[in-house]
């Protein structure tokens, strides 16, 4: 077993990353035709492994591109990447594309999918951004309709996301016709008056494994939450602003638009939620959840 992070798999093979080549006229390649997870690892186990791949299942039927693999098979065989690459805290990507074919719009007939895995050393984040916050901007969400696919196109997405860092902020937040959708590669929450709120599941936002996690740990601990719509306006009167994803966890945003949210400090909710959210990967890391 290796201890780093050299090891991916291709298309039914495990091999060294720079013996793993893709041919160019892969459709992931020319048309950004294909779908991705991204599952974080604590202590060699995959965090909400059936989850993200229910979510695997949806993204894929979103295109019209039946799954090769089985849950069991892909289970085996990103816990032996995992192992493969030392175990420990990993960040695994896991990508499906419709295959290479000459160049055509249409689907092409009898190709088989891409599959391409792997994993990188999953940094914990900064104790300066848990301890102060970040920074984000609000603008307007330019992406398609189908948000709720975790496509590999994500230009868009990209272009959000360094307009944010242009302006010294960590997230871009997102706002479709009037209403708050989420980050540019976040889930978002707000805190009013000790009520967590979340834009609801639809095609205009990615439904977040994080983002039901925290839920859930929320319903189990007697806190009042919402699944509901609402605009820039109540975003900006929010007293705790979060961001949430598979690799970042849960990041409290005490700076948005320039301007403080709250006291300028992560809020009480938030901090409750984080410690919950710790105690449920320190379960999993000791087996007692899956």
């Amino acid at each position: 077993m290796s201890n780093n992070t050299d090891t991916v798999y291709l298309n039914g093979k495990f091999l060294p990353h720079d013996q793993a080549f893709v041919p160019v006229m892969d459709r992931g390649f020319v048309f950004g035709d294909g779908v991705y997870e991204v599952i974080p690892a604590y202590g060699g186990r995959l965090f909400r492994l059936d989850e993200h791949l229910q979510r695997l299942d949806a993204s894929l039927a979103g295109i019209r591109l039946s799954n090769p693999m089985n849950h069991s098979e892909w289970a085996e065989t990103l816990k032996h990447l995992v192992n493969e690459n030392g175990g420990g805290e990993q960040s695994v990507y896991l990508q499906l594309t419709r295959g290479h074919a000459p160049r055509d719009h249409g689907f092409p007939q009898n190709i088989q999918p891409t599959v391409f895995i792997s994993s990188s050393p999953l940094k914990p984040v900064a104790t300066e951004l848990l301890n102060n916050g970040v920074a984000a901007i609000c603008l307007e969400d330019i992406r398609w309709k189908h948000c709720h696919i975790k496509a590999i196109a994500l230009l868009p997405n990209i272009l959000l996301r360094q307009q944010a860092i242009d302006a010294g902020a960590q997230e871009a937040i997102l706002i479709r016709d009037g209403l708050v959708t989420e980050g540019a590669a976040s889930n978002l929450f707000i805190v009013k008056d000790g009520v967590i709120k979340t834009p609801p599941k639809g095609p205009f936002l990615l439904p977040g494994i994080t983002r039901d996690l925290l839920l859930e740990l929320a319903a189990a601990n007697g806190v009042n939450y919402q699944e509901c719509n609402f605009g820039a306006e109540e975003l900006q009167q929010a007293d705790e602003v979060w961001l949430s994803s598979s690799t970042k966890e849960i990041l409290p945003v005490t700076k948005l638009d320039d301007k403080t949210v709250g006291n300028g400090q992560p809020g009480p909710v938030w901090q409750q939620i984080y410690k919950l959210y710790q105690n449920y990967k320190q379960a999993l890391i000791d087996g007692e959840v899956e």
